[in-house]
């Protein structure tokens, strides 16, 4: 049980408490980071498993509980943060004292019966739809080299954007940047992407089995494609980056699909 493997799996859902407590603190600059930092557990726990072959069915019952904190409740609890600030006045102001304040009278206002439905509940569409997501991939054996809907870490990267852009890139608050933060449109957006992790969409994984282009050709696409993003839009790249990775995994199957035709 109490193996390196798993130690970097509780690490990974440390990582994500880390995230959720600073999010409620207001600090979204700094819970992205501790996302970030699960990420690389995670990314870890499953790479020294394989090495020590110690990649059994407790360790992967152990992944997926650490895997619904950090890429599950934590990205939901951020963007509920988001949909509850002053977007307007961070931007104008960075107060992050505040951020926290606008929490507390939006969580105030539902407890006191002052509103009974508020848009920023729909966040938690995140966390309910990654836990069908992760129980799935527990069960299915398909997913072994690729996926089957929408993988977590890729929806939290995502979604990391929004507070990234907030707290890091020199942005005004436009009506374009009022229309990307209005909550009803978010709460559209994160419905919408919640629904690509449980539904049968087939996607690739950047799993090499060898380092040739035949049938790599949409792995050494998506990183060329990627960092060329990342070069030029910098923060907004990474949810650029995850729609890429979607489109191309539409391609994959088109193209999968027109080969199979042809045969």
């Amino acid at each position: 049980m109490f193996n390196i493997a798993n130690f970097f799996t509780a690490a990974n859902m440390l990582s994500g408490i880390v995230a959720i407590l600073l999010a409620i603190m207001g600090r979204i600059d700094l819970a992205p980071f501790a996302i970030f930092a699960g990420a690389i557990f995670d990314f870890l726990d499953g790479f020294i498993a394989r090495l020590i072959g110690s990649d059994g069915e407790l360790g992967k019952q152990m992944d997926s509980l650490a895997d619904m904190v950090t890429f599950g409740i934590a990205p939901g609890i951020i963007m509920m943060v988001i949909m509850s600030m002053d977007v307007r006045d961070f931007i104008n102001n960075h107060h992050y004292e505040v951020i926290n304040y606008n929490m507390d009278a939006f969580l105030w206002d539902i407890f006191e019966g002052h509103q009974l439905f508020a848009l920023p509940f729909f966040a938690l569409f995140i966390p309910f739809f990654a836990m069908f997501r992760l129980a799935k991939f527990n069960v299915d054996k398909r997913q072994t080299n690729s996926f089957i809907g929408l993988p977590t870490p890729a929806l939290t990267l995502f979604f990391m954007t929004f507070p990234l852009v907030l707290c890091y890139s020199d942005v005004t608050y436009t009506p374009a940047m009022q229309m990307l933060y209005d909550p009803f449109n978010l709460s559209i957006l994160i419905v919408i992407m919640s629904l690509l992790m449980v539904v049968p969409l087939p996607m690739f994984a950047l799993k090499f089995k060898s380092f040739g282009w035949k049938t790599n050709e949409i792995r050494y696409l998506f990183l060329l494609i990627s960092t060329v993003l990342i070069l030029i839009f910098q923060t907004w790249s990474i949810a650029l980056i995850v729609s890429l990775y979607l489109i191309l995994s539409l391609v994959g199957i088109i193209f999968l699909k027109k080969k199979k035709d042809e045969i």
